[in-house]
């Protein structure tokens, strides 16, 4: 099996869509061994944030001489994105070798992912795995560790069908990755760090809370640092920019975040702006549309190359309530070619269709 050949065998899977739950990954990891207990484990929940804190703790272990693995997702530039040891992607060959050896079992494609990543890691001996859960956290495939430091970013309502309609249902699904006489290092979440603190109370783990600061970049800064300082002691610490995060290309800020609480952050930085905005239908369209949509002078609504995406011409109509000059164009790619575009966001999938192109005609390749 060739790399293409693993990849689209393990895009298959995308068919059997989100199953919560523990069993079909556990069996598989009896079978390779159990690695996820070979070194230790900095777990990551939460609804915004986490991507950045994830690859900030891994980048500065890494730098002061510690072998870091890195789990992450969703991946924008490179499929292998999602799975690195200290700042490199896993290899073409290493991925088929894994997916040929393991491919014949029932997980769904973040489940066989998640278990390749776990042998991987085991397989190169990381001392620390940094892991950033793919949903919620309870019944995230993620979730399989004994032991861990556990750290949750910020919380709102995403995921909803799946995790609770309620911030404290949600909170309480992050809180799933908390374990007996562990640490957790909770980023200022006001209306649901009663959650955390009974479970940490629960589990004896000790719980690090910090002060909420108006900025979501110093709040996860904090959490990051304290981390790192935890493990090597006290060190320079920057967060990492990672590729759709709020990132500058040209004079485009492309943006994947796709909730009310990624909004805000968002709309922070912009103003009048000429957007492209792309999303799934499954998320809360309206939240989003509403804080982003009134900081722009024109929109653009397209349709993301997948099939949860919400068409372009149903993403006009929400999106005219809140602003007055609105058109659909189906095709990403032609969406952003548009003139004086300088936003593009709604979510992750946008990001991946158009990031390349956007970077090309910026002469940055």
């Amino acid at each position: 099996m060739n790399y293409n050949e693993a990849l689209n065998y393990i895009i298959s899977k995308q068919s059997l869509g989100i199953m919560p739950g523990l069993d079909r990954i556990k069996q598989l990891l009896e079978k390779m061994g159990n690695p996820q207990e070979d070194y230790r484990i900095i777990h990551i929940a939460g609804t915004n944030g986490k991507g950045t804190v994830a690859a900030t703790i891994a980048n500065t272990l890494t730098q002061y001489g510690v072998k870091a693995g890195l789990f992450s997702s969703p991946w924008v530039t490179d499929y292998r994105e999602q799975i690195q040891i200290d700042n490199a992607f896993i290899s073409e060959a290493d991925f088929a070798d894994y997916v040929e050896k393991y491919k014949d079992n029932a997980c769904s494609e973040f489940e066989f992912l998640t278990a390749i990543m776990y042998k991987y890691f085991s397989d190169k001996k990381v001392d620390y795995a940094v892991v950033e859960c793919g949903m919620g956290g309870l019944e995230d495939a993620t979730n399989v560790e004994t032991e861990n430091i556990s750290v949750i970013t910020s919380v709102a309502l995403d995921h909803t069908a799946f995790l609770g309609d309620t911030i404290e249902e949600i909170a309480y699904q992050k809180a799933g990755i908390i374990k007996e006489n562990g640490i957790c290092v909770l980023s200022p979440n006001s209306d649901c760090e009663h959650i955390f603190e009974k479970v940490c109370k629960e589990k004896k783990a000790e719980l690090i809370k910090f002060k909420r600061n108006c900025n979501a970049a110093i709040n996860n800064l904090h959490v990051a640092e304290y981390v790192i300082n935890h493990i090597i002691g006290e060190v320079d610490v920057s967060l990492v920019g990672l590729p759709a995060r709020k990132e500058k290309i040209g004079n485009v800020l492309l943006d994947g975040g796709h909730n009310a609480d990624a909004a805000r952050f968002l709309a922070e930085s912009i103003s009048d702006e000429t957007a492209v905005i792309g999303m799934m239908a499954d998320k809360d369209i309206d939240a989003y549309l509403s804080i982003v949509a009134p900081k722009c002078k024109k929109i653009i609504t397209t349709k993301p190359d997948n099939p949860r995406a919400i068409p372009a011409k149903d993403l006009k109509k929400l999106a005219q309530k809140y602003c007055r000059d609105v058109i659909a164009i189906d095709n990403p790619l032609e969406a952003v070619s548009q003139k004086d575009v300088t936003l593009i966001c709604g979510s992750f999938f946008l990001a991946r269709d158009v990031r390349y192109d956007l970077i090309k005609s910026n002469g940055l390749s």
